[in-house]
This record gives structure tokens, C-alpha cells and sequence, in this order.
């Protein structure tokens, strides 16, 4: 948005980005931010959903500093060691005054001033004591965003439907698959080869799944069609669990009767199908 116009609530602290959205939000000197590309959450509009229940989370637990914390913290251009009083300096660089000065609200600032003569050295602590008993007219957070209050009482400015889960690496579909789904890959084992359609699964703490389909078997289409709904089994299998140990068995038994695509190589033939557990 532009200068001095505030962004619509539910994109507070949300910056769209050619890949997703971008969440950035400064506490305390603290800058909190978080990345959420459309590619990992299956669509623009997931994307923004979870930018935007991250965004509630950071301004729910992390508010902005109080004003009046703010205020009493020393600034870089503070010459006389202590917020909000200043001095009044003859042309000869004595002091001849000491005031309190403190900011509340627009149109209303309060200021006492203490001049040295009459007062002396006590002009000072009059002046720091002032200060402190205007410090407590000041409340509330430091320049709130009119959405950060409706935020922490929980009315959100935003849909409440499903949240799809965040995408594993190997679950985002890249700009060089030539399969248009995420886990299915074409492949060739040497130029005069028909190749094969590969569908293969990550799952952290298990390895990796794999199971090869011939083109010299099924034909192209054929292939890559059952490459994509083994994927889905894989994936299926995956969000589900470890699976049975009778399905385990049976795939190792299968692993260990049909041959690889690097046997298949060696052969030059290859089975209806592979599956690797690595």
C-alpha cells in the first residue's frame, strides 16, 4: 500500500510475491518473518491462509512494546541520561532550565518547565519527577495496527476453511517435470532405451519407495498412467502410516523376484514392474 495508508487487515504484515507470500513483522527490534510459496501449499490461496494464521500467531504472542516502555528507553540522542528531559542552555553553554516533556496522545503533550534560578541544583530532580508522573498518563502499545486488535481477540479477517498441510520437497511439482505430477519422473537408461515411467516417495525416518514401469511393456501412456497412481499410493500410504507387515513383506518379496531397471539394462528386457525399498 502506499505512504502512510495502512494495509487492509488481512493482509497486515503479508507482502505478495511473485511465488507466494512473504510475512514480516518487527517486535521489540525483533524482526519475525516466513516464507509461504504457493508450490508448497498446492495453491495461492493455501499459501495466504497459512501466511496469514502465522501472522495472528506472531501478533497474539509477541504485541508491541507498551508506549510508556518505549518512552522510558534511552534514545542515541539523549544528552542528559534520562527520556524526555531536556535542558535550556544560555549562548555561554550553561544550563538555565530543565523541562519535562512527554508526548500522550495527538494534540495533547505535556511540559512543565524548571528554571535553574530560583531553583538551583534541584531544578533536576524537579524535572526527572515530572517526567515520571507524566509517564503515567500514557498507555496502551506502540503504534498499533488497526488490525492487531481485532487480531489478539480472535476475530480474524480471513477464512476459516481447511488448512492443506505443507508439502514436502518432493511432494512440489518442478518447473522440468515433464510428467505434471510431483514424484513421477520419465527416465532412460541409455539413448537406444524406450525408458520408463518412475514413481518414487520420500518419507523422513523411512526412505524412499520406488517402482519402475516399462514403456516396452505398457506403451508410453500406459506407463506413465500407472506411474502416476502408484505415486498416489505412495503418497496415500505415506499421510496413512507405516504399512502392514504382510504389505511390507509382499514388497520385498516383489523387490527380490522382479528385476531392476539396471538389471533390465544389463538383460535388455525389462519386468512389468520394480519396486526398491532404499
Amino acid at each position: 500500500m502506499p505512504k502512510g495508508i495502512p494495509n487492509p487487515a488481512a493482509m497486515y504484515g503479508i507482502y505478495p510475491r511473485s511465488w507466494g507470500f512473504e510475512v514480516s513483522l518487527v517486535r521489540n527490534g525483533v524482526r519475525h518473518h516466513k516464507l509461504f510459496g504457493k508450490a508448497s501449499y498446492g495453491s495461492l490461496e493455501q499459501a495466504l491462509l497459512h501466511a496469514q494464521d502465522w501472522r495472528d500467531f506472531i501478533v497474539r504472542s509477541v504485541p508491541p512494546v507498551a508506549r510508556r516502555a518505549r518512552a522510558e528507553k534511552p534514545r542515541v540522542n539523549n544528552t542528559t541520561g534520562m527520556p524526555g528531559v531536556f535542558h535550556h542552555l544560555a549562548p555561554n553553554g550553561k544550563v538555565r532550565g530543565w523541562m519535562a516533556k512527554t508526548y500522550i496522545a495527538p494534540g495533547e503533550i505535556l511540559r512543565t518547565d524548571f528554571p535553574v534560578d530560583g531553583l538551583g541544583d534541584a531544578a533536576y530532580a524537579l524535572a526527572v519527577r515530572e517526567r515520571e508522573r507524566q509517564l503515567k498518563h500514557m498507555t496502551g502499545l506502540a503504534r498499533p495496527h488497526p488490525a492487531e486488535e481485532a487480531i489478539r481477540m480472535g476475530l480474524s479477517a480471513h477464512a476459516h476453511g481447511p488448512r492443506a498441510p505443507k508439502r514436502s520437497k518432493s511432494e512440489i511439482t518442478r518447473r522440468n517435470n515433464t510428467s505434471g505430477v510431483s514424484g513421477v519422473h520419465f527416465k532412460t537408461p541409455h539413448a537406444a532405451h524406450p525408458g520408463y515411467w518412475l514413481a518414487i516417495t520420500y518419507t523422513a525416518g523411512k526412505g524412499t519407495v520406488s517402482k519402475a514401469f516399462a514403456v516396452k511393456v505398457h506403451g508410453p501412456e500406459t506407463a506413465k498412467g500407472l506411474a502416476i497412481a502408484e505415486r498416489a499410493k505412495q503418497l496415500a500410504e505415506k499421510m496413512g502410516g507405516e504399512a502392514s507387515p504382510a504389505a511390507t513383506a509382499g514388497q520385498q518379496q516383489q523387490h527380490q523376484q522382479q528385476p531392476t531397471p539396471r538389471q533390465e539394462k544389463k538383460r535388455g528386457r525389462m519386468a512389468s514392474g520394480a519396486t526398491q525399498d532404499n
